[in-house]
């Protein structure tokens, strides 16, 4: 395959060259490609479960600003309330703008185990990882790539996640090196895209929904944040920012759409530490996000059982 197709391309770019040396050229060159290739299977990253950690869900946007990381921790307190006897996680894997710990109201510094790693702080139930457990919060992580990768992975792997069902990885707004390292190095269960109407957040959005799929990983569903209001006066629910959320999920065959209404309570909940599938878990709001819960649970179940 290899000498075929560089025959061809010898051939073409450099026809007065004579047929002897043509054949040295392709003998060498094939050599070289395939030995190009065993580097790069080498060097690739091997993808390596998580000790402990049975499903690995990631939560993005392609946007910052549009709800992420409030779904991440609605998700999580909502996955242990819905399967109390299942054992969640939630990783803040956004080094440089780490919100967990406010949401989650966890600002310890997590202890050292007898094995050397880290233990995840733990509120309502869930366990908690973040850069921002490890820096003060007037301290700037003023790193770059490798540096950047590294502390992910002392997140990841530097922290005892034994016995978690449900890890929850908070991910950066965007489609930058930290979500393809962790698609590279964890074999990860799905994504759930989270998103508002706004034509701004779409667009990015597309981009992140492709790089995803071209990544392998399954795209478990879309959240529309922020999707409607509710006038205080005549209770009629007026979309925030228009309703192309549905239109896009058409176009990219994605079934699942959860929406989430713009309501003080949910942000003034994540502000105070306090989510609001703890201090208003009967609501209509915190029902969705149990349905959310519900369905990944009952998804990931039935891909288990194949």
């Amino acid at each position: 395959m290899f000498t075929t197709s560089l025959g061809s391309t010898i051939n073409r770019i450099y026809p007065m060259i004579n047929d002897k040396l043509k054949c040295s050229c392709v003998k060498h060159l094939s050599q070289l490609t395939e030995k190009q290739a065993q580097l790069m299977r080498k060097k690739l990253p091997q993808k390596k479960p998580i000790k402990g950690v049975k499903h690995i869900i990631l939560v993005a946007s392609g946007k910052g600003g549009v709800g992420k990381s409030t779904t991440a921790v609605n998700l999580a307190t909502a996955l242990k309330s819905v399967a109390p006897n299942k054992d969640v996680g939630l990783l803040d894997a956004d080094v440089f703008g780490p919100s967990i710990p406010l949401m989650m109201n966890l600002h310890e510094t997590p202890l050292i185990n007898n094995d050397n790693l880290m233990v995840p702080l733990v509120n309502y139930g869930v366990k908690c990882m973040s850069m921002g457990n490890l820096i003060t919060e007037q301290s700037a992580a003023i790193w770059r790539g490798l540096m950047v990768m590294g502390a992910i992975d002392k997140l990841i792997r530097g922290v005892s996640w034994d016995h978690t069902d449900y890890l929850i990885v908070d991910t950066p707004p965007g489609t930058g090196d930290t979500h393809l390292s962790l698609a590279q190095n964890l074999p990860i269960s799905g994504v759930l895209i989270v998103t508002t109407g706004q034509k701004a957040a779409l667009g990015v959005t597309k981009r992140g929904i492709t790089m995803f799929k071209k990544l392998n990983i399954p795209i478990l569903g879309i959240v529309q944040n922020m999707s409607t209001m509710k006038c205080l006066k005549c209770s009629h629910e007026n979309y925030v920012f228009g309703d192309s959320v549905q239109e896009l999920a058409t176009q990219e065959k994605i079934d699942t759409l959860f929406s989430v209404p713009l309501d003080p309570v949910i942000t003034n909940g994540c502000d105070s530490g306090q989510p609001i599938v703890i201090t208003h878990p009967e609501s209509s709001q915190v029902k969705v996000y149990k349905n959310l819960a519900e369905y990944l649970i009952n998804l990931l179940d039935i891909v288990n059982s194949k």
